[in-house]
């Protein structure tokens, strides 16, 4: 659910949230599938995501209570590619193979941009790390230097062709 603290990361926030983005797409797709299948219902994807969401909000709250601004904790956006998951169920006349094929495409691509609107709409990551500074990180957890300029410093292009190949697989599994 903490998948969405990629800010905490400041000088790492584009390689995080890429990975964040595909952590989450898989989240969203397994539990999303698992539960139109199970029930059968078109629109139940969007119920899962809307709990997912509310726990979230319940989640961030502690941070809140921690002491940090609100602003600084995303809240991931899932309610509209699960939407688009309970649209492909219903368009394709409750198809799994379908659902698996094209509603995990569909998450996979949509929610590393649809997670954008969190990165953009954040207070200015730079000037909140000074204002909360964060320990010092133990050398065995101390990042290696990105490539520069790999993956065109595209983060939504890169989570959303990494999220469309594994959307697919996880939403089989769902």
């Amino acid at each position: 659910i903490n998948a969405g603290d990629y800010i905490f990361y400041t000088d790492w926030a584009w390689t995080s949230y890429t990975v964040f983005s595909i952590s989450q797409t898989l989240m969203l797709v397994v539990g999303a599938t698992y539960y139109l299948t199970f029930t059968g219902v078109p629109g139940t994807a969007t119920y899962y995501a809307l709990i997912m969401t509310v726990y979230t909000w319940v989640a961030k709250g502690a941070w809140f209570a921690l002491g940090y601004p609100y602003d600084f904790i995303v809240t991931p956006v899932w309610l509209p590619s699960a939407m688009l998951l309970d649209l492909v169920y219903w368009a394709t006349k409750k198809n799994k193979h379908s659902l698996i094929l094209f509603g995990g495409v569909l998450v996979g691509m949509s929610l590393p941009l649809f997670n954008m609107v969190n990165l953009i709409t954040v207070a200015d990551p730079l000037e909140t790390a000074f204002k909360y500074p964060r320990p010092t990180l133990p050398p065995y957890m101390t990042p290696i230097e990105p490539q520069v300029g790999k993956f065109y410093n595209s983060p939504v292009a890169l989570g959303a062709g990494a999220g469309a190949v594994l959307a697919c697989t996880f939403a089989a599994l769902g």
